[in-house]
C-alpha cells in the first residue's frame, strides 16, 4: 500500500528519540540491513516484525518469529492492532507508527522560564545555601570568632548541594534532554532556606506558646519540604504531568513521614520525636503564662505514681520469669 509512514523510536517518557520516513506497507524491522527500519538493539532478532495493513483496513504489527516477541502493555502478543498512540517494546525499543495525516496535538502554550537557566539560578542557589550555613553558625556559635568554623560549615552545605543538584541534574539530561543544573540547585537552595525558617518558627513558636507539638513532630514538616523539593525537581524534568507528579510527591512524603513514626515508636516508644521541648531559649521570648507552682506539683505527683505503678509492674514480670525459670 502507498502512503507515508513514520516509525519513531520512543524514550522512556515517550518523547521521540529519532524518526524514519518509510514510503509505503509493509514496514518490515529488525537488527537485518534488508529491512525497512534497522533496530540497532541487540535484544531484537534479524527479521524481528512487520506492520502490514488487516482485511479491514487498521494497521497491525505481527511478529516474525523472535525470541524476545513484541510486548504491549506487558504483555507479549504475535499480533497486535496498532494506531497513531499505540506503543509497543520490541526487545529494549519503545516504538509507534503514525501515518504521514496522523493530527498532531495543538501547540503547548511555553510556560518554561527561559531566562532563568545557566549561572543566575545556580549563584542565587549557592548563595542560599551559604548564607544558610553561616547563619546556622552564627546561630549556635558559643566560643570565640574564628572564621574557620564558618568556611568549613559553608564548604559542607554546598558539597551537599552540589551533589544532590548534581544528581538531578544527570536525572534531567538522562530524561530530559538538558541538564539544567542552575535550576536543581536553586531548587535545593530554596528547599534548605525554607527547613531552616521551618526550624526557628518551630523552635522559637513552641517555647514561646508552650506548642511542644511544633518541636515534638516538627521533622514531618521537612518531609513535607523534602517531597515538596521532589516535586519541583520532578517537573523540572518532565513538565508534561504535573498531577501524577504531584500525587508522586504526595505519596513519598506519606510513606516517609510513616516510616517516622514507626522509627519514633522503635526509639522511644512513642510518635514524637523527643520525649520534651528540648531547645531553651532566653526568658524574654517566652509568651505563655507560667504555670502555678501548685499546679506543676501536682502534675509531676501524678507522674511519679504513674513512674511507680509502671516499675512495679516490671518488677512483677522479672518475679514471674525468674520462678517459671527455677
Amino acid at each position: 500500500m502507498s502512503g507515508s509512514y513514520f516509525v519513531e523510536v520512543l524514550a522512556s517518557n515517550d518523547e521521540v528519540r529519532h524518526r524514519h520516513q518509510v514510503n509505503a506497507l509493509p514496514i518490515r524491522i529488525g537488527r537485518g540491513y534488508d529491512n525497512d527500519f534497522i533496530l540497532d538493539d541487540p535484544h531484537t532478532a534479524a527479521h524481528h516484525a512487520v506492520v502490514e495493513q488487516g482485511e479491514d483496513g487498521s494497521l497491525h504489527i505481527r511478529d516474525l518469529g523472535s525470541h524476545n516477541g513484541i510486548v504491549h502493555k506487558g504483555k507479549r502478543l504475535p499480533l497486535i492492532s496498532i494506531n497513531g498512540n499505540t506503543v509497543v517494546r520490541l526487545g529494549h525499543t519503545n516504538l509507534r507508527v503514525r501515518a504521514a495525516d496522523f493530527q498532531v496535538d495543538d501547540e503547548l502554550a511555553d510556560t518554561t522560564i527561559h531566562g532563568w537557566e545557566g549561572w543566575p539560578p545556580a549563584l542565587s542557589g549557592l548563595a542560599i545555601m551559604a548564607m544558610l550555613s553561616a547563619l546556622g553558625t552564627w546561630l549556635g556559635d558559643v566560643s570565640k570568632f574564628e572564621a574557620i568554623r564558618y568556611l568549613m560549615a559553608i564548604a559542607y552545605v554546598l558539597s551537599g548541594g552540589l551533589i544532590w543538584s548534581g544528581v538531578w541534574a544527570f536525572a534531567n539530561r538522562l530524561f530530559g534532554g538538558h541538564a539544567r543544573f542552575g535550576r536543581h540547585l536553586f531548587i535545593a537552595g530554596c528547599g534548605m532556606a525554607a527547613m531552616e525558617v521551618w526550624s526557628l518558627f518551630s523552635a522559637t513558636t513552641a517555647y514561646a506558646l508552650s506548642l511542644e507539638i511544633l518541636s515534638r513532630y516538627g521533622s514531618h514538616v521537612v518531609i513535607a519540604i523534602t517531597a515538596a523539593m521532589v516535586y519541583f525537581h520532578l517537573i523540572t524534568i518532565n513538565p508534561r504531568h504535573p498531577r501524577r507528579i504531584a500525587t508522586t510527591a504526595l505519596i513519598l512524603g506519606l510513606i516517609g513521614s510513616g516510616l517516622m513514626l514507626m522509627m519514633n515508636f522503635q526509639r522511644y516508644g512513642q510518635a514524637a520525636d523527643e520525649l520534651y521541648m528540648a531547645q531553651i531559649l532566653p526568658p524574654s521570648l517566652r509568651l505563655s503564662q507560667d504555670k502555678p507552682v501548685d499546679q506543676f506539683i501536682n502534675e509531676a505527683k501524678n507522674l511519679k505514681e504513674k513512674v511507680d505503678a509502671d516499675r512495679s509492674k516490671a518488677v512483677s514480670h522479672d518475679d514471674l520469669d525468674t520462678d517459671s525459670s527455677e
